[in-house]
């Protein structure tokens, strides 16, 4: 299995970015999707939630900013970023925990980053 990062780059603050993450290879189907960003010298931040129903949850500090959402037929999850902030520069990575075929056993994969750079 492998997860694809994709839609980051250099905005202006205000602005808006949608980023990607796709996962392809031996899925049966993929429950929760997670986001995470991280900016130089800070910790891991979970910045917003999927889940296989597609209940999400968001970090206070996007919160009515960023939204998630996901399709299932293509296995891929979106998340809108609006409103950008210099602040939100990060790179940004998904997390995907999917269930395999025959075993139906859930594994953690991961994402490569995708810089998201926001300039004020």
């Amino acid at each position: 299995v492998q997860l694809q990062a994709c839609g980051g780059g250099l905005v202006q603050a205000g602005g808006s970015l949608r980023l990607s993450c796709a996962a392809s290879g031996n899925i049966f189907s993929i429950n929760a999707v997670r986001w995470y960003r991280q900016a130089p010298g800070k910790q891991r931040e979970l910045v917003a939630s999927i889940s296989s129903g597609g209940s999400t949850n968001y970090a206070d500090s996007v919160k009515g900013r960023f939204s998630i959402s996901r399709d299932n037929a293509k296995n891929t999850v979106y998340p809108q970023m609006n409103s950008l902030k210099p602040e939100d520069t990060a790179v940004y990575s998904c997390n995907a925990f999917v269930v395999v075929p025959r075993t139906l056993y859930e594994y953690s994969y991961w994402g490569q980053g995708t810089q998201v750079t926001v300039s004020s």
